[in-house]
């Protein structure tokens, strides 16, 4: 069978609801990193306690509890990164047995689906996770040089390299977080996917979903409200 064959076993509405996925998932990234003052997102606001942190770090002393905080981030990042692993392997593992999956799933949704449908589904499943991986990873090493650079961090206010270094450091900080925010939305949109497994319609319900639970956390949850209240 050649890959024009195989792409045809899906329809449009297949098509549709996989483009309504990913264009959610690059939209609602893009809206939440490019927020403007009047109305940002709970990572913008969260992106100036980083910058005010650091700043508050500089006359700390000592700054063990610095140091726990940026830990704590770290565990978090190595944690998501471990999980992610785990589910690859087992989306992975799903695809080896795709024959004995098709069987058993074409009996709960009582269609007749060929295993390369099954295998493709999975397979960009595996993707978002990888994805997630790789992101989580990414944040994990940028707050190790965040910490770096915040051992650099001079005890001297009036040091004059005390403020750059803050600075540095908290830059490094918020770019660490924005990996891992877009490695938590490519598993929210991920798990979203595997609606996929029962036909495109659940996966564009799932799709809204998530994007609603996305917003509503960006934009309009009450963690936020409390966030910007202090921020003003």
């Amino acid at each position: 069978m050649t890959w024009t064959n195989r792409l045809a076993l899906f329809d449009t509405l297949d098509y549709t609801a996989l483009s309504l996925l990913i264009a959610a998932w690059l939209v609602i990234g893009w809206r939440v990193e490019s927020t403007t003052s009047k109305a940002p997102s709970t990572a913008r606001i969260m992106a100036g306690y980083r910058r005010e942190w650091m700043i508050q770090m500089i006359t700390r002393n000592p700054r063990i509890f610095d140091a726990h905080v940026l830990g704590s981030l770290r565990q978090s990042t190595a944690f998501f990164a471990s999980t992610a692993a785990i589910a690859i392997g087992g989306a992975l593992a799903m695809i080896g047995n795709a024959e004995r999956i098709t069987d058993i799933a074409n009996d709960l949704i009582l269609v007749s689906e060929p295993v390369f449908v099954w295998e493709a589904k999975l397979l960009i499943i595996s993707l978002f996770l990888t994805n997630a991986f790789l992101k989580f990873v990414w944040a994990n090493r940028l707050f190790g040089y965040a910490a770096v650079v915040m051992a650099a961090v001079p005890n001297d206010p009036n040091d004059p390299l005390a403020l750059t270094r803050a600075n540095q450091s908290a830059e490094i900080n918020i770019i660490a977080a924005r990996s891992f925010n877009r490695g938590l939305r490519a598993v929210y949109f991920g798990i979203a996917m595997t609606a996929w497994l029962l036909g495109p319609v659940p996966l564009m319900v799932a799709t809204a979903f998530t994007l609603a639970v996305i917003w509503r956390r960006e934009f309009a949850s009450h963690a936020r409200r409390i966030l910007l209240e202090a921020a003003e």
